[in-house]
């Protein structure tokens, strides 16, 4: 029995990167996975993966920016498995034109719907359930550019980076009372898919010196793993290597 045997947790974002390994982490922990994602074909992947190495999980497609089809979601969890223990808000996205001087008010109103509304929406649709029970964890995936401004993330993706640490910490003042925990992870660089969608890609060699989608699956099961009564409130990671602070040939000067 793995320390979350029993446990039902949903993971959004969950066909590649840090919400694959998640899925991955908590499965390992005995947990049962709901994977989400907008894509059929990684989800299907990720499950039958997850079944060969002895795990349970199932597929959930979803768009997160749709607030109806999130609460619908929820509800078709709650009736095959009774509830939500632990909701992992991985979900994110930026826009290739993402700076003062090429985004555009469509650039902006995509990343918050996906980084900031997303979460709200799947939150919500799991605190009812949460309340009744006295008990439940939410995670969220923030980023370096919640805790610190960059020019390289521009100002959608900072803006709602900052917001998931502020509604963190907002969900923990007013909820601890019924037993819910909320933990935001700010990784620095991962080396994950979306990299190269950013407007210059970074090398195979810059890559390779980030953080792991592992490292961030081993941080998530932390928290899932850690007793009701210890609320993880924050986590701050990032590459030994920090080119936040060293720069690269792949990210942008002033």
């Amino acid at each position: 029995m793995g320390t979350l045997a029993g446990k039902i947790a949903w993971i959004t974002g969950a066909g590649s990167g840090i919400g694959l390994a998640g899925a991955h982490a908590l499965a390992e922990a005995g947990a049962t996975v709901v994977l989400s994602g907008r894509r059929a074909g990684p989800l299907d992947e990720a499950v039958a993966a997850i079944a060969a190495a002895g795990g349970r999980a199932e597929t959930l497609a979803l768009d997160v920016t749709n607030a109806d089809a999130v609460q619908a979601a929820a509800a078709g969890i709650a009736d095959r498995h009774g509830r939500v223990d632990i909701l992992v808000n991985n979900a994110g996205s930026n826009a290739p034109n993402r700076y003062w001087k090429n985004m555009t008010p469509a650039d902006w109103n995509f990343v918050v719907g996906v980084n900031l509304n997303g979460p709200l929406y799947c939150t919500q649709a799991v605190l009812p359930g949460m309340r009744a029970r006295r008990d439940g964890l939410v995670i969220n995936i923030a980023s370096w550019a919640g805790k610190f401004d960059t020019l390289l993330t521009g100002p959608a993706y900072n803006a709602t980076k900052h917001g998931l640490v502020s509604m963190t910490m907002s969900l923990n003042i007013e909820e601890c009372v019924n037993g819910i925990r909320g933990t935001v992870i700010c990784p620095g660089e991962v080396a994950t898919p979306i990299m190269q969608k950013r407007p210059v890609p970074p090398s195979a060699e810059e890559m390779a010196r980030m953080l792991k989608p592992e490292d961030l699956g081993r941080t998530i099961r932390f928290v899932a793993e850690m007793p009701p009564h210890a609320c993880v409130h924050e986590i701050l990671m990032a590459p030994t290597w920090n080119r936040m602070w060293l720069g690269g040939d792949d990210l942008p000067k002033r």
